[in-house]
């Protein structure tokens, strides 16, 4: 059986390789090596950096909560606020109340007061 020579794999999977790490600093983007090794950190560091947004969100959405808490009674905190939320049944989530908190304050201030009772 004859030899294969893998030119023209090797150079298209090398081309597709630095294609993807275009725009990545020094010899990141022009050696295929370092570009394949930069790729794949850039993947663990793209995976990590998905679950972190959802955190950072949360934390948000939890601080915007407490200020409109704060807006409204200096004394009643956050934590309180979600207590007696589940006490009372209002089955709202931390999204929905931090967009009621900064959009429509008013609607907000009927939640808290249901809570409170």
């Amino acid at each position: 059986m004859p030899r294969t020579r893998t030119g023209t794999v090797r150079h298209r999977r090398h081309k597709k390789v630095l294609k993807l790490t275009k725009g990545f600093r020094g010899a990141n983007s022009r050696l295929y090596k370092r570009a394949k090794e930069a790729l794949l950190h850039s993947g663990q560091y793209a995976y990590i950096g998905r679950k972190l947004r959802k955190r950072d969100i949360r934390k948000l959405w939890i601080v915007r909560i407490n200020a409109g808490l704060h807006q409204i009674n200096q004394q009643f905190n956050y934590s309180r606020f979600i207590n007696n939320l589940k006490k009372s049944n209002i089955a709202l989530n931390r999204k929905v109340l931090s967009e009621l908190a900064v959009n429509d304050f008013d609607t907000f201030k009927e939640i808290v007061l249901k809570a409170q009772q």
